[in-house]
């Protein structure tokens, strides 16, 4: 196997997020970058990744909670992945998956894979718990809304005359998802 790339993969739930330390002092090849959740694999940048990686590159993550937050898909994504001849290295782990097909490398997979996963349900469960006591307290009001209702009205208006909700949503800076949510009432 030829000495390929390292490429880099980087992964913040949030865009306020900030990225730096993942991969800071790594040498790399290339970088790709998802400032999105990682509760499936459904990633634009890990997507063009998958698609960019040949036989002998490394791909290089900072833990496997940002690769994947569920066991099935952290597999699924080092298996493919391992099948082309390409490895997988996770710095925090200090571990490297590829073309070893052991028994003690699944493992370790796996069980480090459901710790994120664990890890992952256990916040959630957590924020919706401190949500609901905040609402009983009278505390709790949710977040502040993004559009103010003159620009609802005008967003269902301009809707109804036809125009891309898509370029509505950029041009008010906020996502698809919030735009849609709008609408739906």
């Amino acid at each position: 196997m030829s000495k390929g790339q390292r490429v880099g993969y980087i992964r913040v739930s949030t865009t306020d997020q900030n990225t730096s330390r993942q991969l800071d002092g790594v040498e790399l090849d290339r970088v790709f970058e998802d400032k999105a959740s990682g509760k499936n694999a459904k990633r634009p940048q890990l997507q063009e990744l998958l698609n960019y990686v040949r036989e002998g590159d490394t791909v290089v993550v900072h833990s496997m909670d940002r690769l994947a937050r569920n066991v099935d898909d952290l597999r699924r994504i080092v298996t493919e992945l391992s099948e082309r001849g390409i490895r997988v290295e996770f710095r925090r782990e200090g571990v490297t998956f590829g073309g070893e097909d052991n028994p003690m490398n699944t493992l370790l997979l796996t069980m480090l894979g459901a710790v994120a996963e664990f890890l992952r349900a256990q916040t959630l469960e957590n924020q919706r718990e401190g949500i609901a006591k905040a609402k009983q307290a009278g505390k709790y009001k949710g977040r502040k809304r993004v559009l103010t209702p003159e620009q609802v009205e005008e967003i269902q208006e301009r809707v109804a005359a036809g125009e891309k909700k898509t370029a509505l949503a950029r041009e008010l800076g906020v996502s698809r998802e919030t735009l849609y949510k709008v609408l739906r009432g």
